[in-house]
């Protein structure tokens, strides 16, 4: 198995005068189509780009693709009279101000979530990894929920929301928390009976395309892949190839555990929630509970055990290094983390923004 991968990221476009999140009235993505096609689209609200990685081979092709990435979609703002920014929220924008893009998908889905849609200001990481064998991918995808959490509190970067601190290390998922079918999914026993449930939904109008399922680990429904969904984008481009990195690994060892008859616990989702939770508040300075000994204990050695169980892979995949960068990003915080030692030392969301805007196109 090669474990191919995609990476998505979504940006804010921001007045460099203001630091406000502004509209780009989609030019950014109509010049970035003359040179990197169908690679960067519009979103919801106008003030959201978002880009997405070809198909990668491995993680060095990652690397390079969504570097080349930030740094073109950067260059173009730049261009335009913009900044962008990669954080899970701004921290002073407010949602009621923000335009929509127009596009008859959008308008369906405002008409239909109303506050929900128009508030959900927010930007994501997703993390792609390629599986051809859906029943092979709801397997992985049953297990994996377990580590969501564990991901989730390593890409934690949205403390701010409308001008406030939120107490949270990642306020951007109880935002998206409005949405119906959103968070940890259930257990799925087989391909068959996820198929069956999301024809249910198609049959009775809840959902016109499987799309609709915003899980926070998802199969795909279009593309081989299975899809994980959690994380806020991360600050940095080596944030985001470290967390990428440890995803395609956690695939890469369940695989490996499935193939030698070998599986992996599948908890509940009411109790892989309550990590999510510690997750999303504390990052990784708060304790997660490890079910299989029924204890909290500290999130930082849970990474590092995390780290631990999927090293026999790390080699084949040819990550050595980008995982080994996690260690970095425990010792230098989460962008959450840093983000609030800037408003702590300057008390200016200002100065904040600006630190977001540096670090996007740092080391690039």
């Amino acid at each position: 198995m090669k474990f191919t991968l995609g990476i998505e990221e979504e940006y804010q476009v921001i007045d460099p005068e203001t630091r406000e999140l502004i509209s780009h009235d989609q030019r950014i993505v109509a010049e970035a189509a003359k040179v990197m096609g169908e690679q960067c689209k519009a979103e919801m609200h106008q003030a959201v780009v978002e880009v997405g990685t070809n198909i990668c081979e491995d993680i060095t092709d990652a690397k390079e693709q969504i570097t080349n990435l930030r740094k073109t979609v950067s260059g173009i703002a730049n261009d335009l009279g913009f900044k962008i920014g990669a954080a899970g929220t701004h921290p002073f924008s407010k949602w009621e101000t923000q335009l929509i893009t127009p596009n008859p998908r959008y308008d369906e889905i405002v008409n239909e979530l109303q506050d929900t849609a128009r508030s959900n200001l927010i930007f994501g990481l997703h993390v792609h990894v390629g599986m051809e064998d859906k029943q092979m991918a709801i397997h992985l995808v049953n297990a994996m929920r377990y580590f969501l959490p564990h991901l989730y509190a390593l890409s934690t970067n949205s403390p701010f929301w409308e001008g406030r601190n939120t107490g949270f290390k990642s306020f951007r998922s109880k935002v998206f928390d409005k949405f119906p079918r959103t968070g940890i999914p259930g257990v799925f026993d087989n391909y068959a009976q996820y198929e069956h449930y999301v024809n249910l939904l198609v049959k009775t109008k809840c959902i016109d395309n499987p799309k609709k399922i915003w899980w926070d680990i998802r199969v795909h429904p279009f593309f081989p892949t299975l899809e994980v969904r959690i994380c806020d984008v991360p600050l940095t481009v080596n944030e985001t190839i470290g967390i990428a990195s440890l995803v395609q690994a956690i695939v890469a060892k369940l695989y490996k555990l499935r193939s030698q008859n070998l599986n992996f616990m599948n908890y509940h989702r009411a109790l892989i929630n309550e990590n999510k939770w510690r997750a999303g508040r504390y990052g990784i300075d708060g304790k997660m509970i490890d079910f299989g000994k029924e204890a909290e204990v500290e999130t930082r050695l849970l990474m590092g055990e995390l780290l631990d169980f999927v090293d026999d892979v790390v080699d084949d995949l040819g990550s050595r290094k980008e995982i080994e960068y996690i260690n970095q990003m425990l010792k230098n915080g989460t962008g959450a983390d840093r983000q609030l030692a800037v408003f702590e030392k300057t008390k200016d969301l200002k100065q904040v923004v600006d630190y977001i805007i540096e670090q996007t196109t740092l080391d690039l």
